[in-house]
């Protein structure tokens, strides 16, 4: 079974199991949403949206975030990891959107990245999820899932992002890369599955008897 052909029955495999997907990242407009992606970084989103839940009913616009300043944030967010590096993000990137953009998020990579604490994993998050354009953001977990069922053999993110885009439709992109995340935190664990036990492994790989290492990204 080459990549094509995986690609094809991981995508009807997935969108029998969700043929719906919800944003897991609880926000209220554009700019929350650019915030909880850059604040779910090493850490769950379950974790950020017990912590946001309680921000964004009064802060949910970059100039409460700069009025605020950087140590208020801190204290609003020191429930999640690394949470003085984010803190220092938001309030620059706040800072930033008021400055450049008239208080708006960009609808474009190219800003959208130049922005303190965004990188192209968050940039694709907002665009995909936030503007709806096809965009195709690969984490570490994705990244994983992707070695593991034999659709890239790239080392690291950006040569996977590059593989999977070249493999599904592009009208598929943003909905699927949700159900990569949800089907790899139910089905097919980094502890659980290891390309052994899971629907998708078994399909890819009916006669695979040894767990598959994948290289780090």
């Amino acid at each position: 079974m080459n990549e094509i052909q995986k690609a094809k029955k991981i995508l009807n495999i997935l969108n029998k199991i969700y043929p719906k997907t919800s944003i897991p990242l609880k926000h209220k407009n554009k700019f929350t949403l650019l915030v909880s992606v850059l604040l779910s970084a090493q850490t769950t989103d379950v974790n950020v949206n017990n912590v946001t839940k309680n921000i964004y009913t009064k802060y949910n616009k970059p100039e409460h975030f700069v009025k605020l300043g950087r140590k208020k944030i801190e204290n609003l967010i020191k429930k999640i990891g690394i949470f003085r590096i984010k803190a220092k993000s938001v309030y620059l990137l706040s800072k930033q959107l008021l400055q450049k953009h008239k208080g708006k998020v960009p609808e474009n990579f190219d800003d959208l990245e130049e922005l303190p604490g965004v990188g192209h994993k968050t940039a694709s998050v907002v665009m995909a999820q936030g503007f709806g354009h096809p965009a195709f953001p690969v984490d570490t977990h994705i990244h994983r899932l992707a070695q593991r069922w034999g659709l890239t053999n790239g080392k690291n993110v950006i040569q996977t992002e590059k593989d999977l885009k070249k493999l599904f439709p592009k009208k598929n992109w943003n909905k699927l890369h949700l159900q990569i995340i949800y089907y790899g935190r139910e089905y097919c664990k980094a502890r659980e599955c290891y390309g052994l036990t899971c629907k998708i492994c078994t399909t890819c790989y009916p006669n695979r008897k040894k767990p598959i290492k994948t290289k780090k990204a």
